[in-house]
């Protein structure tokens, strides 16, 4: 029988209809995956833990559920199988295997999909870019010389690239859709309560973190959630069960919708024309298909915003750092220096500081509520520049010194005062200053590719709509997917010459 070369061109759902319908075997759908993950892999190291051999294993189990044979990837935090590694792309989770399955990994896999391996992050999840010291740069399939951001980069390259046409990603501060931005993906992060953290979690970032995929088209996006939503035994937050499955939303009507728009960054800091190009183009297009559409924005303070999402950042990665060292006896050399110096400014916080922040939460969710009993939706940049080229967003050499001689007196309360790393992550979130809002409000969002700049990059969307409303976010992607498809868009690698843009 010849090679199942249509493979990379296939969603989710055509794939596992071929395989409910007997044209093709999962056996032949997993080789030609891995065939393409052989291919590709070496050019956007995307991959960093192979498990063919688990999902070879699982080819002898029962084939049920609805993606069944769909060849899958995890994302190596918060995506666990047990016995599996687990190392949230740092130096000092090497060789820790995880001790249970977690639970959504365990609806995927009954869902029917075949586990590959796990994908590329940064250490911790903390940055958007994915170039850890543990693993080396992902590179972005569009572009081989840039990031393909983060934190779930290793995820966007490999759906990008064509070795899956879903992956398993998490958002805790614009983790989905900054990748799917520069990757020319579907990204939709889901409310908060709607995909349980357990059994290791309740809730992760103070509720900011959530678990979803990352896809080619808003069907596998919302047949997915389907199979990924719903409270485990222990949860401490639950979202109410929609009114009809999320697969049922796409296609159907998403009426005349109020949509607000803004494109000035939160921050006061520039943003690039590409990405201001691509709201106005989303604005027309979306008034064509009889949406009103006019320029508004919450009235929420982005510096305040900031503030309160560097000090779960910091707060968070202090206490990774110290779970690291008591539980898996690592070293502080054992970590990068821009871990370490975070967690030293986040050791510096006082508890009352801290609760003084996160209660400022509470201000920007009645904010935005306020916002979405006028409109909608709110649409933004999914970015405000475009994905940085390899390297380039390094701690310069100079200001690594710095941090390695203040970390030797122990002074991360000096770290603060000076404003060193507190800079450097301001910067960082100059560069992406609209996925905030929803992940400490809690709301749904998703970034959608409507928009390739004139380098050939791709450019993404925001859309953010009141909580619990996963179900209006997917009738719109659904009615804009068909309006100005992007599937048909691909990247250029040099595993497959005959590829053009």
């Amino acid at each position: 029988m010849p090679p199942f070369t249509e493979y990379p061109e296939l969603d989710a759902t055509d794939l596992a209809a071929l395989i409910a319908r007997g044209e093709v075997s999962r056996a032949e759908v997993l080789d030609a995956a891995l065939t393409r993950l052989d291919a590709v892999n070496p050019h956007v190291h995307a991959v960093v833990m192979d498990g063919r051999e688990q999902a070879r294993a699982q080819l002898t189990r029962d084939a049920a559920g609805p993606f069944s044979g769909v060849p899958f990837l995890l994302k190596d935090l918060g995506q666990d199988v047990a016995g599996l590694p687990s190392t949230w792309g740092s130096r000092a989770r090497r060789g820790v295997l995880a001790a249970a399955t977690s639970g959504v990994v365990r609806r995927w896999m009954d869902a029917g999909l075949l586990v590959l391996g796990k994908t590329n992050l940064p250490e911790f999840a903390l940055k958007g870019v994915t170039e850890p010291a543990l693993f080396g740069a992902t590179r972005n399939p569009w572009n081989l010389a840039r990031t393909p951001g983060g934190s779930s980069g290793g995820a966007a390259a490999a759906v990008a690239a064509g070795v899956v046409p879903v992956a398993g990603a998490s958002d805790g501060g614009g983790s989905i859709r900054i990748p799917a931005a520069y990757c020319g993906l579907f990204g939709l992060k889901p409310s908060r309560g709607r995909v349980s953290h357990a059994p290791g979690d309740g809730e992760v970032w103070d509720g900011a973190s959530v678990t979803h995929a990352l896809s080619r088209s808003v069907r596998d996006s919302a047949a997915l959630l389907d199979v990924i939503a719903g409270a485990e035994p222990g949860d401490p937050f639950v979202a109410a069960p929609p009114a009809r499955p999320y697969a049922e939303e796409v296609g159907a009507p998403p009426g005349r919708l109020r949509i607000g728009f803004a494109t000035d960054s939160p921050l006061g800091a520039p943003v690039h024309a590409e990405m201001r190009a691509a709201v106005a183009g989303a604005a027309r297009l979306l008034e064509s298909l009889g949406h009103h559409v006019e320029p508004a924005a919450p009235a929420i303070d982005g510096l305040a915003l900031a503030q309160s999402y560097l000090a779960i950042y910091f707060g968070h990665v202090a206490a990774e750092v110290r779970a690291c060292i008591r539980d898996f006896g690592a070293r502080p050399s054992d970590f990068e220096l821009d871990t370490r110096a975070l967690a030293a400014i986040g050791d510096s916080l006082r508890a009352g500081e801290y609760v003084r922040l996160r209660t400022r939460w509470n201000d920007f969710a009645r904010t935005l509520a306020a916002f979405h009993n006028r409109f909608d939706l709110f649409l933004t940049p999914a970015t405000a520049q475009p994905a940085a080229d390899i390297g380039e967003l390094d701690t310069p050499r100079w200001q690594q010194a710095a941090l390695r001689a203040i970390l030797g007196l122990g002074a991360g309360g000096l770290l603060r005062r000076l404003g060193v790393v507190e800079g450097l992550a301001r910067r960082n979130l100059e560069r992406t200053p609209f996925t905030q809002l929803a992940n400490l409000t809690g709301c749904p969002a998703m970034s959608v590719p409507l928009h390739w700049g004139r380098d050939g990059m791709p450019v993404g969307v925001q859309f953010v709509a009141a909580w619990g409303r996963e179900d209006l976010l997917i009738r719109l992607a659904a009615q804009l997917e068909v309006a100005q498809p992007w599937a048909q868009r691909r990247p250029k690698l040099p595993a497959e010459p005959g590829v053009v843009r």
